[in-house]
């Protein structure tokens, strides 16, 4: 049977900053704080205040982890614009090639992204660029150009589905799927139902998420992919459309934000049955760059401001220091 005394030992280890290695109860000395840190988990989700965007952004798309983070894209007017997180602060790296708005994007942290479609009214484009860590580069187009439309998954195996087909990513509404398997987009199983402004999750091509939207009116619809078809289950309990999502799968997810009647900070959690309405981000936002996990999530940008909210769900690994007084 483990013990914490086999796992860790009986002293206090001395690190630069925060233990990311430590266990749960671990203690530890934190010298760049000069402070005594442990490890717990979060009781309750919170959001809690992110480094701010160095661009106003909204209609951007975003990518990876809640500590490794790439948002790019966004506007209006559009912009090229593209910004990396490290967990604490944002950093200018270079720029998509093509400007644009209400696009999608999909990758694992801000080493590995991709880009693709979106507007620039009155143009649209069908580009898909790939991110190196330094540099975007242009790769195969999508099929069919679509504003406002989802994307989930890595570099390497993502979805693209929903959207808008008019020029300013307007309705009438698509339910088009495509499919990237680190080459090129391949047309699949639709949607069963054509929306834009949707929410998503997922973390690679076989599974993912889509809730919200509008279709022309908000609609709380969710629907679940598992690698070959899109089925229908439980509403959102408040319909909306630009609102974001992080998670990885069809079975946990979280929502936030959007627009109701107004914009809204609303948060609900999904466990793969049904959603839960949870705590309120701090601003009311909507057209959102999300990324992250259920458990783990970035709220970046939307409705002109340049805010970052982090997300941490109950049971997430949690810092704390240990004060005196």
């Amino acid at each position: 049977m483990s013990t914490y005394k086999k796992e860790v030992g009986t002293a206090v280890q001395n690190n630069a900053g925060d233990y990311t290695g430590a266990v749960q109860g671990q203690l530890w000395y934190n010298s760049t704080a000069a402070s005594f840190q442990f490890r717990s988990v979060a009781t309750t989700g919170a959001w809690a205040t992110g480094g701010t965007l160095n661009q106003f952004r909204d209609q951007a798309a975003g990518s990876g982890t809640q500590t490794s983070t790439l948002v790019f894209g966004g506007g209006p007017p559009a912009i090229a614009n593209t910004e990396s997180y490290d967990g604490t602060s944002w950093t200018e790296v270079n720029d998509l090639n093509t400007a644009r708005r209400g696009l999608a994007g999909a990758g694992a942290d801000n080493t590995s992204s991709l880009a693709f479609s979106g507007i620039n009214p009155p143009s649209t484009t069908t580009a898909t660029e790939l991110w190196n860590g330094t540099c975007w580069s242009a790769v195969n187009p999508v099929n069919t150009y679509r504003g406002f439309a989802s994307g989930t998954g890595t570099a390497t195996s993502a979805l693209f589905f929903g959207g808008g087909t008019a020029g300013d990513g307007g309705p009438p509404n698509s339910n088009l799927n495509e499919i990237w398997n680190g080459t090129s987009w391949t047309e699949t199983n639709d949607m069963v139902a054509g929306r834009a402004g949707m929410g998503s999750a997922g973390a690679d091509s076989t599974s993912a998420l889509s809730f919200g939207g509008n279709p022309p009116s908000n609609t709380a619809a969710n629907e679940s992919w598992n690698g070959t078809s899109w089925t229908e289950v439980n509403d959102l309990n408040t319909a909306r459309r630009g609102l974001a999502g992080a998670g990885a799968d069809n079975t946990s997810a979280v929502a936030f934000g959007g627009y109701s009647t107004t914009s809204v900070a609303l948060t609900e959690l999904w466990d793969g049955t049904s959603w839960t309405e949870t705590t309120d981000m701090a601003s009311a936002r909507q057209y959102i760059a999300g990324s992250g996990t259920k458990s783990l999530a970035l709220a970046s940008g939307g409705s002109d401001t340049t805010n970052t909210e982090e997300w941490t769900g109950a049971g997430a690994p949690v810092t704390e220091t240990i004060t005196t007084s």
